[in-house]
């Protein structure tokens, strides 16, 4: 019988007594146990070459990946602004998966196995040119899907790719023997139809279906909030719909600010005339809608038994987004089960070839 990936997770100030934890947790190591995964907090950030030189010596596991994150997840828990670890160890077979090293450049990319299906990444979001990376990779690889997240930290950042590592992109490459399925979810709804951007420098719109911005944002978000824009923020996103996704997916971007006197819409990316965008909403019961109906497409997708799984979430959902502690953790395990989870909340996350905003990346294996 195939048996879930061993795993686990602790909250202490002293990363001794965390990792002792989890290793009282994680009890006899399986044999079979090939690629730990392993996210910590960012105030261990200065003490990860320890944190992994610890678990690397106590499981007697080759291979390791991870990422530092300002919160950190398990099944069922969020571990928010606190000193914690979490850690899974899965069993694949060797010649099913490689590692990733630090990649700088597209011309890195190049070197990689060409047997590559799927990958699972972590990356630094002081890399300005992380975009062009993960679009690199997916087309590298032959699912095109790249799955992850950016770290992130009120301070340095650091990703793990069998040493401590930082400045690019870094991961696990998995051929297409691995049994995976993987879903995101936006977390948002769009409030009405697309519109055509018919005017904009760089970042401020100006004009949508040839109509002043402002007045077609205030028709859409309706009278109330329109009335007093600064109720708004932090409610209502624009969406651009990503061109040639057969799922409807789209970027969720900021408002950043309005112009009544031009009726001018400022935003947080850079768009063209003859791009499209929605105006979006978020609030916690459309959050839950979204990421139960994509629970449910993911374990319709996967035909084995779950062993375990990776979830990266943005710094912006959790208990900011879901109301109350734990509860986006908590969908998870009542809708698919009580499985192995770890992750981490990121600063970007990555789904197929694109970094995102505002979402949820689940990818389970079986």
């Amino acid at each position: 019988m195939i048996s879930p990936f061993k795993f686990a997770h602790a909250a202490n100030s002293d990363w001794t007594l965390a990792a002792q934890a989890c290793m009282n947790q994680l009890g006899a190591i399986p044999s079979a146990a090939t690629l730990g995964f392993l996210y910590v907090s960012d105030a261990f950030t200065g003490d990860l070459d320890a944190i992994l030189a610890f678990f690397k010596s106590a499981t007697g596991v080759p291979h390791w990946t991870g990422s530092v994150g300002v919160g950190i997840c398990a099944t069922g828990v969020e571990y928010l602004e606190e000193p914690a670890l979490a850690v899974m160890l899965g069993e694949f077979d060797p010649a099913d998966f490689s590692m990733l090293p630090v990649l700088h450049s597209s011309q890195d990319i190049d070197a990689q196995p060409a047997d590559a299906y799927f990958a699972v990444v972590h990356g630094d979001p002081a890399n300005s040119r992380m975009q062009e990376l993960i679009d690199s990779l997916s087309t590298h690889i032959s699912s095109g899907f790249v799955v992850g997240g950016l770290s992130s930290s009120r301070g340095e950042t650091a990703q793990i790719s069998d040493g401590v590592v930082s400045g690019g992109l870094s991961g696990v490459l998995f051929n297409e023997r691995v049994k995976l399925a993987t879903r995101l979810t936006q977390g948002i709804s769009p409030l009405g139809p697309r519109h055509s951007i018919t005017s904009a420098d760089k970042n401020v719109i100006g004009s949508l279906d040839h109509r002043p911005a402002l007045d077609v944002m205030k028709e859409e978000i309706g009278e109330v909030l329109a009335q007093d824009l600064r109720r708004a923020a932090g409610y209502i996103f624009i969406g651009l719909p990503v061109r040639g996704s057969d799922t409807g997916d789209y970027l969720v971007r900021n408002i950043l600010g309005v112009d009544p006197e031009n009726n001018l819409v400022a935003v947080g990316e850079y768009v063209e005339p003859g791009d499209e965008l929605l105006f979006c909403r978020r609030d916690q019961q459309t959050a839950e809608d979204d990421l139960v109906r994509m629970l449910s497409a993911i374990g319709a997708q996967l035909a084995a038994p779950i062993r375990g799984g990776v979830y990266y979430s943005c710094l912006g959902r959790g208990q900011h987004m879901f109301g109350a502690p734990n509860r986006e953790m908590e969908l998870i395990r009542d809708t698919l089960g009580d499985f192995p989870l770890v992750g981490f909340f990121a600063n970007g996350e990555i789904s197929h070839n694109r970094l995102y905003g505002y979402t949820g990346v689940l990818t389970l294996f079986g």
